[in-house]
């Protein structure tokens, strides 16, 4: 089969956030080494897999080679290093890894603990009705998934004040739900960029940037970028905005103060890839969720596109 569309001067980035050294129930669609280790094979075989500096430069003065793609890691979870570096030296390529510096160390993001949580939970139901969240089945892992889906979109919407005092009344009496293996260590993203790969920014504490001020965003976007950059003694030239649905998780004032930051790039998770005039700014990223390779390699090619949602089932 023959997609001559595909053959042109535009750049795909995927996107990964954890990669598994098992699966987890809980989280039955996150990628697993060995999902990833088959998909670095089809794309090793099917595509020109670019360093990301190498990728936004060729793209800006018309140079890319046939099926371009850059891969970018979010958040800075510890098993990128631990799982996906491993697969990556396999194959020879070179990853961005996108940081959120506050969770360096020993941290850990509100979904996680949400999700540590739900995993750990004693009870047959949860009773969040004083907060109006209907009683929550947890008698089954489809249960406990299912309440968890329910609560981290609901918890998405309530801002940090009130995502903080929920977590807090659920965390109660749940020592071990707080973790310190889950994120990358500092010397891990030294390491990281020792080994050739590109460390971006990603703020501080991953807030959603259109729900907070500009004095807090444009403090989240430089502390983050002043924290990467003296740890790994270079420039950090990229950003990628939290959640990163435009108009909905940044808005135009965001594209400015990261503009006006000097990154050299900034990045999206709309769908599609980067044209030649696309807003470098803006740049769109996609994560290809099907397990079946043909289908994998299918949505990769339409999503060059904008066609990624249209693989048949």
């Amino acid at each position: 089969m023959v997609f001559p569309e595909a053959f042109d001067s535009r750049l795909s980035v995927l996107i990964f956030h954890r990669i598994l050294a098992k699966s987890d129930p809980l989280l039955p669609y996150e990628t697993t080494v060995q999902d990833f280790r088959k998909e670095m094979a089809i794309l090793s075989r099917h595509f020109s897999v670019l360093p990301l500096n190498e990728g936004i430069a060729r793209l800006r003065n018309g140079t890319l080679p046939p099926f371009a793609l850059c891969l970018t890691f979010d958040d800075g979870y510890r098993d990128n290093y631990t799982v996906a570096l491993p697969v990556l030296r396999e194959f020879g390529f070179k990853a961005t890894f996108f940081v959120a510096s506050g969770f360096l160390e020993n941290g850990l993001m509100w979904n996680d603990a949400l999700l540590e949580v739900m995993r750990r939970w004693p009870g047959e139901y949860i009773d969040l009705s004083d907060w109006g969240v209907v009683r929550l089945p947890m008698q089954t892992i489809e249960d406990r998934r299912r309440s968890w889906n329910l609560l981290f979109k609901w918890m998405r919407r309530i801002g940090v004040r009130g995502r903080s005092e929920m977590l807090e009344r659920l965390m109660q009496g749940f020592p071990s739900v707080v973790r310190n293996d889950l994120m990358l260590t500092k010397e891990q993203v030294q390491q990281l960029h020792s080994e050739g790969m590109e460390i971006g920014c990603h703020t501080q504490s991953h807030p959603i940037l259109s729900r907070i001020s500009e004095d807090e965003a444009c403090n989240e976007i430089l502390g983050s970028r002043r924290e990467l950059e003296e740890l790994i003694q270079a420039p950090v030239r990229y950003f990628a905005y939290p959640n990163g649905v435009p108009g909905e998780d940044y808005g135009t004032r965001d594209v400015r103060l990261v503009e006006k930051c000097g990154f050299d790039a900034a990045f999206t998770t709309a769908w599609g890839a980067a044209t030649q005039d696309a807003d470098r700014f803006q740049l769109p990223r996609f994560t290809p969720w099907d397990k079946e390779m043909t289908k994998y390699l299918l949505r990769l090619i339409l999503s060059r596109r904008g066609l990624a949602a249209k693989v048949p089932a």
